[in-house]
């Protein structure tokens, strides 16, 4: 056992005297999309980080990658938790009574140690940089990190729903409906887990309209911001 112990600080050491000894590698930048429902927060996720592959020098070794819908998966895997538990890791809170029962009976751990699992990982993700971080908070979690763009997407209503209403194939008042549930429960996820207000301007580097400039417009934006820092 002691001779495994002196082993394995030697290799640690050995590691560490490595790590000196070769030049630093620059901090990858990284992206947060906080997006009113309905604005394209997804697709012009995606389409950020396929212009950033294509023209961010240096980047062939590390492609960009887009966490949204897929986080809550990735938030299981990192901390070993059931993956169905994805179903209770909601982008929104839940009644604190029912969220304590279902947590006595065993369901699930609580929303708040979901929630600061969650906070862990965009952190780490943040960090490792080259990702694009959508909702659930991201830029209230990297709002210290100065390697950390910060966007907010909006649209007018009218716009927003229709592009639900074709998105998921609903009709106008489902689409409407949608909207509305899911803006509701954005405000009260990031107002409950980080006091704070999602449409505060503040908490951007920039807010784009994307009624205005269309989502490719919109992606190239947030692509040039970043190669040109």
């Amino acid at each position: 056992m002691k001779k495994n112990l002196l082993d394995d600080f030697r290799r640690y050491m050995e590691a560490q005297f490595a790590f000196k000894g070769r030049r630093p590698r620059p901090q990858r930048p990284a992206i947060t999309i906080s997006r009113e429902a309905g604005a394209g927060g997804i697709t012009i996720g995606h389409l950020v980080a396929n212009i950033l592959d294509d023209q961010y020098p240096g980047n062939r070794k590390v492609p960009w990658a887009v966490f949204e819908r897929n986080l809550a998966e990735k938030v299981l895997q990192e901390h070993n938790l059931p993956a169905a538990l994805e179903q209770f890791m909601r982008e929104d809170t839940t009644f604190p009574l029912s969220d304590a029962v279902e947590e006595l009976l065993g369901l699930h751990p609580s929303s708040w140690r979901l929630v600061q699992h969650t906070t862990q990982t965009i952190r780490r993700l943040a960090i490792m940089g080259n990702v694009i971080l959508v909702g659930r908070g991201a830029n209230m979690i990297a709002a210290r990190m100065p390697h950390v763009f910060h966007i907010r997407l909006v649209a007018p209503l009218k716009e927003r729903v229709g592009h639900i209403e074709e998105y998921y194939e609903l009709k106008p008042a489902e689409a409407a409906k949608m909207v509305r549930d899911l803006e509701g429960a954005r405000k009260r996820y990031v107002r409950r887990y980080f006091r704070a207000d999602v449409e505060d301007p503040l908490n951007y580097h920039l807010i784009i309209n994307t009624a205005n400039t269309g989502f490719q417009k919109a992606a190239k934006i947030i692509a040039n911001l970043v190669i040109e820092r």
